[in-house]
């Protein structure tokens, strides 16, 4: 690896590569390495033994911890070494030994937004979206393609089967084994997973309108507590109206869903 010249806050054990590009007081600790055409935004810090690989393009202020290796290459038998990407954006904490892979395929990506975190041992694979203050608890383990929203929050040690949608302000309680998609502004836990009701205290704590909580409340229990099945809970909702945007992007997510909603 071609070195590069030492600057302020580059330790001087660490291996960063000349081609790197690193942005205004970005810190390295020691015996990090930093690959080609690695891009790492304005006010980062990158702890020791970190190893980011040349695919990611990271913006500013990210911290990331001891051990974690973003970039390396997916773990699928489909990839055969073509470019792909993990596209990282501003304000993440990444925690110890958290592995993050890129996309499979020509061009595509793994792509975080802003402002989430990821405790340690998380595992985001080939593929992935997370949009923007999601939480992700210690060892929770993403498979390919999976989709996570806005304010949502895995607790601990949660597997997430490939191509799982999880929706925004949903709640995922810790061990629970998601194999099918779960309905924004839900609570869910268990292995399977059972759903405990809508998330009232997160969507309170986030200023949600009374308004709002009382629709989603309405079509909560159409969709849940009627003995119905989902085509007849659609139907019924069908003819009434509904107009709170938080209960028609909840129904939106339950209809566009293509492994079944988590019930």
């Amino acid at each position: 690896m071609s070195v590069m010249n030492r600057e302020p806050g580059i330790h001087p054990t660490a291996l960063v590569h000349k081609d790197a590009s690193l942005g205004e007081g970005v810190r390295v600790g020691p015996y990090s390495i930093i690959e080609a055409n690695a891009e790492i935004g304005a006010g980062s810090m990158i702890g020791s033994h970190v190893r980011i690989e040349s695919c990611v393009r990271m913006g500013s202020a990210n911290r990331v911890f001891q051990g974690a290796v973003l970039g390396s290459p997916p773990q699928d038998l489909k990839f055969r070494g073509e470019e792909s990407f993990l596209t990282i954006g501003s304000g993440n904490t990444i925690r110890e030994y958290v592995t993050m892979n890129p996309g499979t395929g020509e061009g595509e990506e793994t792509r975080i937004g802003d402002e989430n975190m990821f405790m340690a041992y998380v595992h985001v694979a080939h593929n992935c979206r997370i949009a923007d203050q999601v939480i992700i608890a210690n060892a929770v383990q993403l498979a390919g393609h999976v989709e996570v929203e806005e304010f949502a929050i895995l607790g601990g040690m949660t597997p997430v089967h490939q191509f799982v949608k999880i929706g925004a302000h949903a709640f995922v309680g810790g061990g629970s084994r998601v194999a099918q998609d779960v309905p924004p502004y839900l609570r869910v836990a268990g292995s399977p997973p059972r759903v405990a009701g809508l998330n009232l205290v997160g969507l309170q704590r986030r200023n949600f309108p009374m308004d709002s909580l009382e629709e989603l409340k309405k079509v909560y229990r159409v969709v849940y507590r009627q003995d119905l099945n989902l085509s007849q809970a659609m139907d019924k909702l069908d003819s009434e109206e509904i107009k709170d945007t938080h209960a028609l992007r909840f129904l939106d997510f339950i209809l566009k869903s293509e492994r079944g909603i988590t019930r």
